[in-house]
């Protein structure tokens, strides 16, 4: 693992993007934007379901005036899908609450569904009625798991919002209204994490209580913060709900995984579930160079032409407070500041061989430079020459400049990232320019994860199918080399 790693400049994830971006067509109207998940749990009367919730970016739709303010209009189409059939759909009209004053936020909704145990596809089809636009649709692989038949846990589902329940309400679980976060990103703002899951099938331990520990580990290092972890008792039931609360308040910048586990008795563990988040919890500090005390071998070697493109070159390494500094500092093209800047940086990254350390990391600047390095961008501004630096090398690269069905394409294997193992990322080229390569998909928590990334990978001859049927066309070819790369890790 690279040991410059440092926590990625701006992390949001673990959702599923069905539109990037706020943009305006040549009618000039919005193009919504939305995101969806999914959470699967138990219950004894319905069997095994899965629980899809949906946001909806508020300024991305169009609006109609109604009496009090604005309201906006959605036709919600979905359907499972197996391999034979369509298991189940729903359709409906979805209206936004009514917004006043121009002040328009995102809203909520959610949708349920009982299913068998087994592989699926999640088909969605968004049309904004107050739009000319194109219906959005995307398609979400889903793997339903067996709850039933074993001690177990959901997963666990984050709250933007939660409050006494509404039996009526669509977000009443457990004796609690929970608006659901889809985001597992926690800037400073926000100061505590609302978590619900629930347990399965308890009773199955033959005693009259359970004990569930709690951790957070740190996701790079793999250290686990001693303050948060704590085991409390239960008593067995077919379905325990559970609702905590994690204050963020003293959890540092950083990538973490949130783990909750089933313990018997002898303290052995039965069942395992967690939730992977990144927490920002930095005061941005401004530089202040005349601090900054010089040193000649430092300096000499950063050539005078090259002190902003050695700065900007350390943003895949450094943290979110980090990175709005150094933009500053940037903006202002004052050489003398951008090299105490760069000092600075490593001084407080490397403070046993700062010098060292940076002749490492410039070397490997360049060298990410002269590999990835295109007519549009810089070498550390792409995909791949970031995931190099923040990551360092990669274990295995099985690189396609030609394929039959597919756009040009690299996988890159990393045995160890930190605490992690066997991760993958897969960058492809459809703009076939040469090395402008694209970040398509990770399993690397923080990075982007797309399920459907075999699709994007072959829209270059593979016609798309409809929301009923989005593998229509040449199912059988999607992604079929990739996918056989991707999987032999």
């Amino acid at each position: 693992m690279n040991k410059y790693t440092r926590m990625k400049r701006f992390l949001i994830s673990c959702t599923f993007l069905l539109f990037c971006g706020i943009t305006f067509g040549q009618t000039g109207k919005r193009v919504m934007r939305a995101y969806v998940d999914n959470k699967q749990f138990f219950a004894p009367s319905v069997g095994n379901y899965v629980e899809f919730n949906f946001q909806f970016v508020g300024p991305s739709l169009n609006y109609v005036g109604t009496e009090g303010g604005l309201i906006g209009n959605i036709i919600v189409e979905t359907s499972v899908r197996n391999e034979d059939s369509i298991v189940s759909a729903q359709a409906y009209r979805l209206s936004s609450p009514l917004m006043r004053d121009s002040i328009v936020e995102d809203f909520y909704d959610v949708q349920r569904y009982r299913l068998d145990p087994g592989e699926y596809q999640f088909n969605i089809k968004l049309t904004d009625l107050n739009s000319d636009n194109d219906p959005m649709t995307a398609v979400m692989p889903l793997v339903v798991e067996d709850l039933s038949d074993a001690i177990s846990i959901s997963d666990i589902g984050v709250a933007e919002i939660a409050t006494q329940g509404d039996p009526n309400s669509i977000f009443y679980k457990s004796g609690y209204n929970i608006i659901p976060r889809l985001s597992s990103y926690y800037p400073k703002e926000l100061t505590a994490m609302p978590v619900y899951m629930e347990v399965y099938n308890s009773e199955m331990l033959g005693d009259t209580s359970f004990m569930l520990e709690q951790s957070v580990i740190n996701g790079i290092t793999g250290e686990m913060l001693e303050e948060f972890m704590q085991v409390n008792t239960y008593q067995v039931d077919d379905v325990v709900p559970i609702f905590q609360k994690i204050n963020l308040e003293n959890i540092p910048s950083g990538t973490y995984v949130l783990s909750y586990s089933i313990l018997n008795a002898g303290g052995i563990q039965l069942a395992t579930q967690q939730y992977d988040f990144e927490r920002t919890n930095e005061v941005q500090t401004d530089l202040l160079a005349e601090d900054v005390l010089i040193d000649p071998s430092f300096q000499e070697s950063i050539p005078e032409d090259s002190v902003l493109y050695y700065l900007e070159a350390v943003i895949p390494i450094s943290t979110n407070s980090e990175v709005r500094s150094i933009v500053e500092t940037l903006k202002s093209k004052n050489n003398e500041d951008a090299r105490k800047h760069l000092q600075q940086f490593w001084q407080v990254t490397a403070a046993l061989n700062p010098y060292e350390e940076w002749l490492a990391y410039k070397a490997q600047v360049r060298m990410v430079e002269r590999l990835y390095g295109n007519n549009f961008q810089e070498g550390f501004e792409t995909d791949r020459g970031r995931v190099y630096l923040q990551y360092g090398a990669p274990t295995n690269i099985i690189s396609r400049e030609v394929s039959p069905n597919e756009y040009p394409y690299e996988i890159w294997q990393y045995n160890k990232i930190g605490r992690f193992s066997n991760k993958r990322f897969i960058f492809y080229n459809p703009d076939l320019v040469n090395k402008s390569y694209r970040l398509l998909h990770s399993d690397m928590i923080g990075e982007l994860k797309n399920d459907s990334w075999p699709q994007e990978l072959s829209k270059r001859n593979t016609r798309l199918g409809g929301v009923d049927d989005p593998n229509a066309h040449v199912i059988d070819k999607w992604g079929q080399n990739a996918q056989d790369d991707f999987r032999q890790y």
